[in-house]
């Protein structure tokens, strides 16, 4: 049985051009929100406002999955990473290079992929595609667990607005698929 999951980063919001922890805003012209998806059994979205106005742009209608909501960041929310650097730079620096870290007081980078990998292993028991709409940190945590890439390169990861990565296979063994999905 193979599983393949379409992970679509959602579209650009002001919290996102602003570098800030996202604090719920909305997408920024959702009728400009275009992207070729392949058809898919399940959809599914993180929680947050701009997955899911960004599924529905994309004329999708996901249920949502508490698991792939974004990396909490406790107090930081709604602050932008120039005032947490300029506030707490060595909180930020240790955040940033050890994984086990949460000095915000949220969850640490681990934490979060364990949340994250535990979603993407009950979804590999379903044969088939879905299209997954979710936050660029899920997709960050889906491309370190597909190549058994240690937690601490979860930041070398850039996912752009409304980039689509695929996976296929399941668990024990995934496969990256770059460049357009489908197939």
């Amino acid at each position: 049985m193979t599983c393949r999951v379409v992970l679509v980063a959602p579209a650009v919001t002001p919290s996102l051009r602003r570098a800030r922890f996202d604090d719920g805003d909305s997408i920024e012209r959702p009728g400009a929100v275009a992207l070729s998806l392949p058809a898919a059994g399940g959809e599914v979205s993180s929680p947050s406002v701009r997955c899911r106005e960004t599924a529905a742009a994309l004329g999708l209608d996901p249920s949502v999955e508490p698991e792939l909501a974004g990396l909490v960041a406790g107090r930081w929310r709604g602050r932008t990473l120039e005032e947490v650097g300029t506030a707490e730079p060595d909180a930020l620096l240790q955040w940033l290079t050890d994984p086990a870290a949460a000095p915000h007081g949220g969850e640490s980078v681990r934490e979060f992929c364990a949340r994250v990998t535990g979603w993407l292993d009950r979804t590999a028991l379903t044969a088939g595609r879905t299209i997954a709409v979710v936050e660029p940190e899920v997709v960050r945590a889906v491309v370190l667990h597909a190549l058994g890439a240690p937690e601490a390169a979860f930041w070398r990861v850039d996912v752009p607005p409304l980039s689509a990565t695929e996976i296929t296979g399941g668990p024990g063994r995934w496969n990256l698929r770059l460049g357009q999905a489908g197939g």
